[in-house]
């Protein structure tokens, strides 16, 4: 069964690097964090400060050593700049083996394939390190490119979730999208 052990691990693209976060990247991830466009579906509320994206890190990383999620700073390889950050939110090896992932881009990042490229590495980590069968994403019903993307990338969009997150404005129903291990596999081959 996988364990983290509080490890994040280095993956690799061609142009990007998904790496573990540190408190000196806290500038960086705050220029995302506290930008209404970027967070606008996430269940985030803009930061106000830089102090605050630097204690998320340390949440983040603080999940991982709990074996409660796993996030990755991604890195553009050119320029060692972060320009968001993925990774399982949560997962469940016992009786279900699945994960839930979650993802961001700063605005000047969308629409140039990187996130295609952090599946590239993230979904077999998922499939063939950690041994997961489903992998998951909740989607805020109005957020059409990130459910788009998903089924560009073999996902199902199964359906909608009422109520079934509580933020600090209520509640908010999500879209539920998967892809199980046997479809991502028969994506590979093709």
């Amino acid at each position: 069964m996988y364990k983290s052990k509080g490890r994040i691990p280095e993956l690799e693209t061609a142009r990007l690097r998904l790496r573990k976060m540190r408190r000196r990247d806290a500038a960086q991830m705050f220029a995302y964090w506290s930008d209404r466009e970027v967070t606008r579906y996430m269940n985030l509320a803009p930061m106000i400060g830089t102090s605050e994206a630097a204690d998320m890190i340390g949440l983040l990383n603080h999940m991982a050593g709990e074996e409660e999620a796993i996030r990755w700073g991604i890195e553009l390889k050119e320029t060692g700049r972060l320009i968001g950050s993925c990774g399982y939110n949560t997962w469940q090896l016992e009786g279900a083996f699945r994960g839930e992932i979650g993802y961001e881009l700063g605005r000047d990042y969308w629409r140039h394939g990187y996130m295609t490229e952090v599946f590239s590495v993230m979904l077999p980590f998922g499939y063939e390190t950690m041994g997961l069968n489903r992998i998951e994403a909740l989607v805020d019903p109005r957020n059409a490119a990130s459910g788009e993307f998903l089924i560009n990338q073999g996902f199902t969009r199964e359906g909608l979730l009422r109520q079934v997150q509580h933020t600090s404005t209520g509640y908010k129903d999500m879209v539920m999208y998967s892809l199980l291990y046997d479809e991502w596999l028969r994506k590979q081959r093709k």
